[in-house]
């Protein structure tokens, strides 16, 4: 399985952008997430589609404002960011793997992870 993350650039605050995150090999049954680390910070989860009891999570930071679509036919998660904010400063990342409940919001739990995009949003 591979991964391959695109779309990041820089944005202002209160703009949109789309994440993409093309997948090779076989994760019909793999949750796939997005991961993303700001400078001198840890790496923190985003969001996961078809996470561990098949549902959608957001982070709290994020709810409301992204979007994560799962198209298997194209073999693309998409993450639609709105009303972005400087603190989605951000190198992001995509991942798939089986992680449990306890492990969705863990980078334990993803086996195989894509490069990271840069995402930036400054005045």
């Amino acid at each position: 399985v591979q991964l391959q993350a695109s779309g990041g650039g820089l944005k202002q605050p209160g703009e949109s952008l789309k994440l993409s995150c093309v997948w090779s090999g076989n994760v019909d049954y793999h949750s796939i997430a997005w991961f993303r680390q700001a400078p001198g910070k840890e790496r923190e989860a985003v969001s996961c589609v078809s996470c561990a009891d098949r549902s959608t999570w957001y982070d709290t930071s994020v709810k409301d404002r992204f979007t994560i679509v799962r198209d298997d036919a194209r073999h693309t998660v998409f993450l639609q960011m709105n009303t972005l904010k400087s603190e989605d400063t951000a190198v992001y990342s995509c991942a798939a793997g089986y992680p449990i409940l306890s492990t969705v919001r863990t980078s334990a739990g993803y086996r195989y992870w894509g490069q990271g995009t840069q995402v930036t949003v400054s005045s």
